[in-house]
């Protein structure tokens, strides 16, 4: 009896066990069954993560290159240092913290904040700042001497690199940390300039060391593709040095801006916005006075306090700003010059002709509403050139009064001013026009034939502009040429697009008659060059969106647009600055000047001849002849021959020096100062005030304090107001001051 209990006892044992063998092994299936084929991928990932450092290189970006293939955007090579603090021996850290953060010199990463990625628990973290390759070549050497190259290593990467500096930083825009297009061509074009990312795959230990480098796989970056622009790095660099130099002379508040079209193609030559920024420091604030008189406006309307939130928003608000291109993305009221467009569309209506007159008592009267003209007395009985010299108000709302609201219309869509321009940029504008879809009224055509009341974008308008004066064909402006690979091959070229012909040939060449009588002799004479047929209207606008609550100034947009040739348009060149802070703000005194240089330094680098009358051949400076070492009589020869004159200084019979420098440029019948005494000090003469003298004042001046006086700008009735060396400054007797003269103009 007893041993039957006991088999039972073992049969029962037996079966437990074997249930439990038999549940273990289903358990144990359904577990491997679940692993592999159910749940495979996912646990093939977490051991991948564990087993494989997956590190992404990024792409070097394609290059950006003016139209002569002059670089102006580039990636250089630069190394990151990275750190595996997980595998890190605890005991080095605070050394490895301390020489790392030597090495970097960088002031962010100071030892404190190295030492804190050091006490991360991860496999992976970068450490500071990209590094040039004379930093990158220490921490090597670092690297290998304490034997760390298990835990600290460098990966090659790019970094966005700007060699003109603020150079069309409108145009170009920038990249952020993580290599993406931020504003202008490098946003536009992100997806053409930015290449493939490539991935360096290391096989690690268990205990995450690295293993040898044959266990590890490189897959390539592949670079971006590179695009050529239509900006020409020569044209850009004369339009923002003078478009710097209008701002700072007429302390501009709201900022300048200027385009130069080829008026054929619609390919912009240049395009520039005053103050703007740096691309290489993008976030470094360059609009501080902006940003200095909101805080004291915040401060005034709230008891002199200002949070910090309120100051970090202005200061954003100002860094968009500074990034922000005025001249495309940016409307405004462009005053005068669109009586181009009005006078072009009354022509080809037939609604104007020749010889047309227009009386102007100084105002006129639409509807219930009276209309001034800048003249105030009036212009009394003119002609339709004299309507285009004077910028007449009363004489250009009655022509648009004669085009009537429907042709008015009509052109105003014709030429592009109710669409965006579709410009390769990014972040244009919708104009702001009256009625689109209905027909205007009166008063809205008015104003509207003067340019008040309707908003455009610079951009808009130098493409309309272009299409009146180039034969009547509107065409698509763009700032990119062509599309090429990393070997130099053209992937793709960007060829100019005729949108419509606008005006008939016969027309155009009429307006452009209109315009070159405007400069040569109208409220455009500012932007005459010798040499040159240059055409051009001039504008000043009333911001009606401003200074109309009482006690506020009323604030302003000069603008000029300038062609040339006049007989046969290549260039167009708008230029406008918003808010100048100074008394008598007209376009034509303004603007118009600046525009002249541009014309002057532009127009024969472009190949276009001048051709002088007799009256400007008698005026061009000329070239000083190199005469250090020769003979004193010699030299005499060679400068009197020259047309020049010259005064000795010394008992020597060879000359040591002379001032100005030979290959000076220096006005016909100037005067150059010759030294025969090596140990004879040069003579020191101080630079006279020369502002708001004529120009034989000025002359007189320059020749009494022995320097010699190189005129830029109108002359007729002129007055200088900038000189290129400032008063009271001692220089060598003979130097060259250029002095610039400008006519006031007081029209709108």
């Amino acid at each position: 009896m007893a041993k039957q209990n006991k088999r039972k006892i073992w049969y029962r044992a037996l079966v437990v066990l074997l249930i439990f063998v038999v549940f273990g092994a289903v358990s144990t299936g359904y577990g491997l069954i679940n692993t592999i084929f159910v749940n495979g991928e996912k646990y093939s990932k977490l051991a991948e993560q564990q087993q494989l450092q997956d590190i992404v290189t990024k792409a070097k970006r394609g290059n950006i290159y003016d139209k002569n293939m002059n670089v102006l955007a580039t990636s250089a090579t630069v190394w990151q240092l990275f750190v595996a603090p997980s595998n890190m021996d605890e005991k080095v850290k605070d050394s490895v913290a301390e020489n790392i953060s030597n090495l970097l010199n960088q002031k962010k990463y100071t030892k404190e904040k190295v030492l804190e990625i050091l006490k991360k628990s991860t496999n992976y973290e970068t450490i500071g700042q990209p590094v040039e390759q004379e930093a990158a070549t220490k921490i090597r050497e670092y690297i290998t001497k304490e034997k760390l190259g298990s835990v600290i290593g460098l990966t090659e990467t790019n970094e966005r690199y700007y060699p003109n500096g603020n150079l069309a930083s409108t145009v170009l825009g920038f990249v952020g940390k993580d290599n993406q297009g931020l504003g202008g061509v490098e946003s536009q074009y992100d997806n053409v300039l930015t290449g493939t990312a490539g991935r360096v795959i290391a096989a690690k230990t268990p205990a995450g060391a690295e293993l040898p480098f044959s266990y590890e796989k490189v897959v390539d970056a592949k670079e971006g593709d590179s695009v050529v622009l239509t900006i020409d790095e020569y044209i850009q660099s004369v339009v923002e040095k003078h478009l710097q130099e209008n701002v700072e002379q007429n302390s501009v508040n709201n900022r300048a801006a200027c385009i130069v079209m080829d008026v054929n193609s619609g390919e912009i030559l240049a395009m520039a916005t005053k103050p703007d920024f740096d691309p290489n420091e993008p976030f470094k604030l360059t609009l501080k006075s902006r940003v200095k008189k909101e805080v004291k406006k915040k401060k005034e309307s709230n008891d002199g306090k200002i949070s910090k939130k309120e100051k970090a928003e202005i200061e954003s608000a100002a860094m968009q700003e500074q990034w922000r291109n005025k001249a495309v993305s940016d409307i405004y009221e462009p005053g005068s010059v669109f009586k181009i467009i009005t006078g072009s569309a009354a022509l080809e209506e037939k609604t104007l002709f020749d010889s047309d007159t227009f009386d102007c008592p100084g105002y006129i009267k639409i509807a219930d509403r009276t209309y001034k003209c800048a003249h105030r007395e009036g212009h009394g009985h003119q002609s339709l050139a004299q309507a285009f010299m004077n910028s007449c108000n009363p004489a250009f709302i009655t022509i648009g009064q004669r085009l009537g609201a429907k042709n008015f219309m009509k052109y105003r869509k014709s030429f592009g001013l109710e669409d965006k321009t579709g410009v390769d940029l990014p972040g244009e504008s919708s104009s702001s026009t009256h009625n689109t879809t209905g027909l205007m009224t009166n008063v809205e055509l008015a104003s509207e034939s003067f340019g008040q009341t309707l908003k455009i974008t610079p951009i808009q308008l130098i493409t309309a502009i272009s299409a009146a004066v180039n034969g009547g064909y509107l065409y698509q402006p763009h700032v990119v040429k062509q599309v090429q690979d990393s070997d130099g091959n053209v992937k793709q070229t960007v060829n100019s697009t005729l949108v419509r012909q606008v005006i008939s040939e016969d027309t155009s060449k009429a307006l452009c008659n209109y315009l070159e009588g405007v400069v040569s002799e109208g409220t455009g004479k500012n932007a005459y060059v010798p040499g040159y047929r240059i055409g051009g209207k001039t504008g000043t606008a009333e911001k009606t969106d401003i200074g109309t609550k009482e006690g506020e100034a009323k604030k302003y947009i000069c603008s000029f647009c300038g062609i040339a040739p006049a007989d046969n348009p290549q260039i167009a060149i708008l230029m406008l600055i918003d808010e100048p802070g100074v008394d008598s703000p007209y376009g034509g005194t303004l603007v118009a000047p600046s525009v002249g240089k541009m014309f002057e330094e532009i127009l024969p680098y472009l190949g276009v001849s001048a051709n002088y009358t007799d009256s400007e051949a008698k005026e061009l400076a000329v070239s000083t002849p190199s005469v250090v070492s020769k003979s004193v009589n010699d030299a005499k020869k060679e400068i009197k021959s020259k047309g020049l004159i010259c005064s000795v200084i010394g008992d020597g019979k060879t000359v040591t020096a002379q001032s100005p420098n030979g290959s000076s440029i220096i006005p016909s019948g100037g005067k150059v100062v010759l030294y025969t005494d090596s140990k004879a000090k040069k003579k020191k003469v101080k630079v006279p005030d020369f502002k708001g003298l004529t120009v034989s004042e000025a002359n007189d001046r320059a020749v009494e304090a022995g320097l010699n006086m190189y005129i830029n700008g109108n002359t007729s009735d002129s007055t200088a107001y900038a000189q290129s060396v400032p008063k009271g400054k001692k220089v060598d007797a003979g130097t060259v001051v250029t002095v610039s003269f400008r006519e006031i103009v007081t029209v709108e």
